[in-house]
């Protein structure tokens, strides 16, 4: 292809993107067909084609190399690692010249001819945004079934739950004008096959004029749709941005503590019509205030061994803070999650780390992720310690038949905490493993699933997370510090509530009390894990409630008074140290949890460069 010589004086007002992935048997003909097209209806120099090659390994980046170097007209722009199409779609978009943004797929499937109406629909000024529909009346398009029904699902979901007027979210014949790419860019999160559609719905919700249009449309080749893995992609793309934008922004700081209060007093209501509160009360009553002081003295020992324990995290991460310091941190982000439901506290240790001490917020969840694991693994060992006894003393058919057999909130507490254990204990194993081989097995098993860029991005997520864990427990010193600490915390979790148990006089003997105080702590900890209500309310009390009723005499209103008196000495005493650390660092929890919600964990990754 011939080095033409162009005109440049009257500006670039087109910019045509083709997102190429390992397009090397087509590349050149789609660049050729789209210059010819483009140049029957634009003006020499006012329009260009820029190649957005993603990560190929075959011979594209060579090609569109050696196009952009022999036109003026073509520009080539490479990325070393996989961006998604709409990862790659936006940086070219970014780099790109024109006021008009254009993009269609490599394949060409949608005719070339309707590229003039796509493009003056937004250069005339008409439409901010055009896009090709392979559903609306007037359309040619044969679509196999393998393609036809998942799209039209697809589509259906987004007009319903997102509120869109647009018949064919995804077809790859789309133009946007300027303005509107530097309006949305930045609400966009999704970097693969969702990017199109939610710019689209955010267009729609923004109040820009959108024209949508039949075309003719054949597919070519094979659909590089994974069915399975990109079919539920999207579909959790869809709640996102559904959540974002439809529920979000009406939960404000008073809805949420309206709405939790209100679900507090009927879930006592509901508890009111099968429990004697009464009595329950009468029990709590009658406890020895001096064991409750103790435990309450027992519990707070464990909060520096928190600090120091994410002091030697942070440690093995590279990076040196004071215990107190972190003790603070940990403070606070226990009390978030106490107020603020979906774990919030764990963004905002990040963002007290951030904020306060420079750490990043991808090491600030590198330690959150790692302090996580060892709890869960510190929980199961303890509660898995005691299942054995409990099966050497003959208890094991005793126990399921207590699980089986309850009702209401114990059972879907054990319920839920038997499954977070056993997908912790999977989890974990699949880590180490990984970690200990070179080829990073957890990275694999994704890639193995599929080969596209959205494996490709959560594999990179996945070997991270490994690569983090690696640095904080891959050394013997590393683990038994770590694993020592996270031990003696949990004991003393444990041997608070025995004390609290014990003040209600339950009458049991040592091995017993020790036994079911371990076990039922341990599990009540465990379902608390999924972020079912803020801090785990209802879920631990129901767990410990249950294992205590149902493996010792005791009786109902001894059992829930001491799991309520026990979580809430916990409670109290977290609240208290977190308000009294956020007074100590001057870190409001409101602006830490609006600060918060904007953290996007930076990536790793060579930078993309524009030829």
């Amino acid at each position: 292809m011939g080095r033409p010589t162009t005109d440049q004086s009257a500006g670039v007002e087109v910019s045509v993107v083709l997102p190429a992935y390992n397009e090397a048997e087509t590349i050149e003909s789609t660049v050729e067909t789209t210059l010819r097209t483009l140049s029957r209806f634009l003006p020499s120099g006012t329009y260009e084609v820029i190649v957005a090659e993603d990560g190929c390994d075959d011979r594209t980046p060579e090609l569109a190399e050696a196009m952009a170097a022999a036109d003026d007209r073509v520009r080539h722009f490479h990325s070393d690692r996989r961006l998604g199409r709409g990862g790659a779609l936006e940086h070219a978009f970014a780099a790109a010249e024109g006021d008009v943004l254009v993009y269609f797929d490599t394949d060409l499937a949608t005719d070339m001819k309707h590229l003039e109406e796509l493009v003056e629909r937004v250069r005339s000024g008409r439409y901010d945004v055009a896009t090709g529909s392979r559903w609306m009346p007037g359309r040619i398009a044969d679509r196999p079934t393998k393609r036809g029904v998942p799209s039209r699902g697809f589509n259906l979901f987004v007009r319903l739950l997102l509120g869109s007027s647009i018949r064919d979210h995804q077809c790859g014949f789309k133009a946007f004008s300027r303005e509107v790419f530097e309006e949305l860019r930045d609400d966009v999160e999704d970097e693969h096959w969702f990017w199109d559609t939610e710019m689209l719905v955010r267009a729609q919700r923004a109040g820009y004029r959108i024209d949508e249009f039949p075309v003719s449309w054949t597919p070519k080749g094979d659909t590089k749709v994974d069915l399975v893995r990109d079919v539920f992609g999207m579909g959790s793309q869809i709640v996102r941005t559904w959540w974002q934008l439809a529920v979000r922004p009406r939960i404000t700081q008073r809805v949420a503590l309206v709405a939790g209060a209100v679900l507090t007093v009927l879930a006592v209501l509901l508890m009111t019509q099968y429990l004697d509160f009464g009595a329950v009360l009468t029990e709590m009553q009658q406890a020895d205030p001096v064991l409750v002081g103790v435990a309450a003295l027992v519990y707070v020992l464990s909060w520096p061994l928190r600090g120091v324990r994410y002091r030697d995290i942070l440690e093995e991460l590279g990076f040196e803070e004071r215990w107190t310091f972190l003790t603070g941190a940990v403070f606070i982000s226990q009390t978030g999650n106490l107020v603020f439901p979906a774990r919030m506290g764990d963004f905002i240790r990040a963002y007290v780390v951030k904020a306060r001490r420079g750490i990043p917020y991808p090491s600030g969840f590198a330690s959150l992720a790692a302090e996580r694991v060892f709890d869960l693994l510190t929980i199961t060992l303890l509660a898995g310690i005691v299942l054995v006894g409990y099966t050497v003393t003959g208890q094991t058919a005793e126990l399921a038949e207590t699980v089986v057999g309850a009702e209401g909130a114990g059972q879907v507490a054990v319920g839920v905490a038997v499954f977070v254990a056993v997908a912790a204990l999977v989890a974990v194993t699949a880590i180490v493993a990984s970690a200990q081989s070179d080829r990073n097995l957890a990275g694999s098993l994704v890639r193995r699933a599929s080969s596209d860029s959205y494996a490709e991005f959560v594999a990179g997520i996945v070997e991270r997370f490994v690569d983090d864990l690696q640095s904080v427990a891959g050394t013997r010193r590393g683990f038994a510090r770590v694993g020592l600490s996270s031990l003696v915390i949990w004991t003393l979790d444990v041997v608070t509530a025995m004390l609290v148990l014990q003040a209600f006089d339950p009458g049991l003997a040592t091995v017993e009390l020790v036994s079911v105080s371990f076990f039922a702590v341990s599990v009540g900890n465990l379902a608390k894990v999924l972020p079912l209500s803020p801090g785990g309310v209802g879920l631990y009390e129901g767990a410990f409630t249950l294992l205590v009723i149902g493996l010792t005499p005791v009786g109902y209103p001894v059992a829930i008074g001491a799991a309520v008196l026990d979580h809430a000495v916990k409670n109290v005493i977290t609240v208290v140290g977190g308000y009294a650390s956020m007074l100590g660092l001057n870190v409001s929890l409101t602006t830490a949890v609006e600060e918060s919600r904007d953290v996007r964990e930076s990536r790793d990754g060579e930078t993309a460069e524009l030829d």
